[in-house]
């Protein structure tokens, strides 16, 4: 673990976004009451009265995130169920739907902005279904063709398409007031370099198309140098060295939508390598909410529901906001990686900061786990020195040396599906 914690430090201050020279610190990001409103999927019904009020919905009750997050079905033709289009076919149309969108997105930017929030909008714009505007009008060399396909897949590695493709993006994001630009990728692409690769030239279309990709986001970077750009590629898919140096993974996964298992599960995993992800969470109880801790995170709250607790909300934004600063110091899993993704075990994690030595411990009782405890040996406390430790949910503390900690600390919960935080800190050497 020392040796992956290094590898950690390495990735968070050389291999990540910067901003002002420092790493970038990933938001906490609200949707415009996702999917809503009915009955359109993802944002294909949304209006500017709409988005307008969400905001000042989330503004009265303290709500208001980092980041107001945009998704997909903004542009034109996304809403036009009785021609059987929806968001997904329509990837190609990277126009506003005036006709929901009067004045473009410039009105919904304005409000976030008057928040006190940034504004982040989806793209998918390397695919490109062959009846919308770009798959029309574009020049055909821009675009790869593939036997059985529906969509072009647009040539990043063509230099002229890409410069026009960075004038294009960066353009809208200034004329919309866009701070943040989400990417997705939802197809299969590997088709279409070897059909168009020349002989004796197997693999150049590829290099070059991910030269170019990284051209574009080196682009978006330099022309708004306090943006993030979100690396979604239907959740994880373009997890690569080069990548996480210019983009973030805040949806790192598109597996459930916040089904708790997963989410603990893949903090387990990705935190050996990959200290910066993020993922979305729709539930605010303690247990689901807790299994998306991590260094973002995306409320995809009702806040229209009249059965929602906004103190429960309240209380889930507060959480995630002091835990946060953890996810981007040292970590050591305290159970094992063995069977780790049934319903009948403990869960349990250790994050810890060097410079002021303190840190938390998060453990999880899954829903079918019989046991009410499970033993967990601490790393990096000294042995010697004596640290208080602080149950978040009840507030009681008690003291135990670095030694006793490292022997076993013992962690209980009574139900099944329950989790708990003990936050420590050394009080004498």
């Amino acid at each position: 673990m020392t040796g992956h914690n290094t590898f950690r430090r390495f990735m968070i201050e050389q291999q990540a976004p910067k901003i002002n020279g420092k790493p970038a610190v990933y938001p906490v990001s609200t949707s415009f009451n996702y999917g809503d409103p009915a009955p359109c999927n993802e944002y294909t019904c949304l209006t500017t009265d709409y988005a307008i009020a969400m905001i000042n919905r989330y503004k009265r009750f303290n709500l208001v995130p980092e980041v107001f997050w945009l998704d997909a079905g903004w542009y034109i033709h996304a809403n036009e169920v009785e021609n059987n289009k929806n968001w997904a076919n329509t990837v190609g149309n990277w126009e506003v739907d005036t006709v929901r969108f009067p004045g473009g997105l410039k009105p919904i930017s304005d409000e976030v902005h008057k928040a006190g929030a940034k504004f982040m909008v989806w793209f998918e714009p390397e695919r490109v279904i062959k009846d919308t505007k770009w798959g029309k009008e574009l020049p055909k060399q821009w675009l790869l063709d593939a036997k059985g396909v529906d969509a072009y897949l647009y040539d990043l590695g063509n230099k002229e398409a890409l410069q026009w493709f960075c004038d294009y993006i960066g353009d809208f994001m200034e004329k919309n007031g866009v701070d943040y630009y989400r990417q997705d990728f939802n197809m299969r692409i590997d088709n279409y370099w070897i059909e168009n690769d020349a002989p004796g030239r197997k693999g150049i279309r590829e290099i070059r198309h991910i030269e170019g990709l990284y051209a574009f986001w080196d682009y978006l970077l330099q022309r708004f140098p306090e943006a993030i750009i979100d690396n979604c590629a239907s959740g994880g898919r373009r997890l690569d060295f080069e990548a996480m140096k210019r983009s973030a993974p805040m949806w790192r996964t598109d597996y459930s939508y916040g089904e708790p298992i997963g989410s603990q599960t893949h903090t387990y995993g990705l935190s050996f390598f990959l200290p910066l992800t993020g993922t979305g969470v729709q539930k605010n109880d303690r247990f689901t909410f807790r299994s998306s801790l991590g260094t973002s995170v995306i409320f995809n709250w009702k806040v229209t529901d009249p059965s929602s607790s906004f103190t429960e909300m309240q209380r889930c934004f507060a959480e995630f906001k002091e835990l946060r600063p953890y996810y981007y110091e040292d970590y050591y899993p305290l159970t094992s990686y063995e069977d780790m993704t049934t319903d009948d075990i403990w869960l349990a994690y250790q994050l810890n900061r060097p410079s002021d030595e303190t840190g938390v411990i998060v453990a999880f009782r899954r829903e079918l786990c019989a046991s009410e405890e499970v033993t967990v040996k601490l790393s990096a406390l000294l042995p010697k020195a004596t640290y208080k430790l602080t149950d978040r949910d009840s507030g009681e503390s008690f003291v135990l040396t670095g030694e006793a900690l490292r022997k076993g600390l013992t962690l209980s919960l009574e139900r099944p599906r329950s989790s708990l935080i003990y936050h420590y800190e050394k009080i004498s050497k």
